[in-house]
């Protein structure tokens, strides 16, 4: 998985580049996140694999079955990809499209796991609390996970910060057998 990321680091810096330089990043992260949940699909990747079709037809398969109205740019990104054996990668380019563009937007997406549903008063704290620690704007989802017992577990990016009572517990646990 690791290869697939690196593979795919240049062409979504490059389409993040042009998008934003278009002003078009709306636009390619829809496009790009359409590409990429159809590429998903085993059975797509299978035939995009496939040495029999040419580069030119395996874009048009792509488009056809993501059903999606590309511009000649975006097609021609397309066509690089396939020109390059690649097209199995724009599920990874589309992630890494949209680390850049948060970033770009000072925006990160938080998911909030806790053992009971956050109201709309406690969602709205949180999401200050943070915007002013991580000085970005804030997209909270939640999740309930009653194993934790009470508290939150806050996961921003590669930060987690494990607040809830269940990973308090383990850390005293490992303290004492430590």
């Amino acid at each position: 998985m690791a290869e697939t990321s690196t593979v795919a680091r240049p062409y979504a810096k490059a389409a993040f580049e042009y998008a934003r330089d278009h002003q078009a990043l709306t636009t390619w992260s829809e496009w790009l996140n359409a590409l990429g949940q159809v590429v998903a699909h085993s059975e797509l990747k299978k035939m995009l694999s496939s040495p029999t079709l040419t580069s030119a037809r395996k874009v048009e398969l792509l488009i056809e079955v993501a059903d999606i109205k590309l511009d000649d740019d975006a097609r021609r990104f397309l066509e690089t990809l396939a020109s390059q054996d690649r097209l199995a990668a724009l599920t990874s380019v589309a992630t890494q499209f949209e680390a850049l563009r948060a970033d770009h937007e000072q925006r990160v997406d938080v998911t909030v796991v806790s053992a009971y549903t956050l109201e709309d008063k406690q969602q709205k704290k949180l999401a200050s609390a943070l915007k002013k620690r991580l000085n970005r704007e804030i997209s909270i989802t939640t999740q309930v996970d009653p194993a934790l017992l009470g508290g939150v577990i806050l996961r921003a990016g590669d930060t987690v910060i494990d607040g809830s009572v269940r990973g308090r517990l383990n850390r005293l646990r490992e303290a004492l057998y430590a």
